[in-house]
């Protein structure tokens, strides 16, 4: 692994998703909303089903955290597969399989909006 200091801004966007994808897996929810912003802002077509009052947005930490514990909960046997990372200097774009026992896969593209060194922003799309 490349040292964060010598990282350019391409390579940590990488880093930051691979990240992303063990703390998820490991439902370390806490290591998750370490990666994001406190203010950061994400968008789901399955939060837009489950609470429909959001259009799919929430927004900051505390929504993020319950969010994910009520999924955790849930789906204790959540676990995504990484398929494929494209990253810039701003954002990757994370291609990955969604796994849950009992249900069929489901592919699922995510784009994370990086700046800082923090998620600002993210946006799931369901295949």
């Amino acid at each position: 692994m490349i040292p964060a200091l010598f990282m350019t801004a391409q390579q940590e966007n990488k880093f930051i998703a691979a990240e992303w994808f063990e703390v998820f897996n490991t439902k370390d929810i806490e290591g998750l909303l370490s990666l994001y912003h406190e203010d950061a802002r994400h968008y789901s077509p399955k939060l837009k089903i489950s609470q429909p009052e959001t259009n799919g947005f929430i927004s900051g930490t505390d929504a993020l955290r319950k969010w994910w514990a009520e999924a955790f909960e849930r789906l204790p046997s959540l676990h995504y597969v990484p398929t494929s990372l494209t990253e810039n200097e701003h954002r990757v774009f994370m291609e990955y399989i969604r796994r849950v026992d009992n249900e069929p896969e489901m592919l699922v593209a995510e784009v994370l909006e990086i700046r800082n060194g923090r998620i600002i922003a993210s946006r799931v799309y369901h295949g």
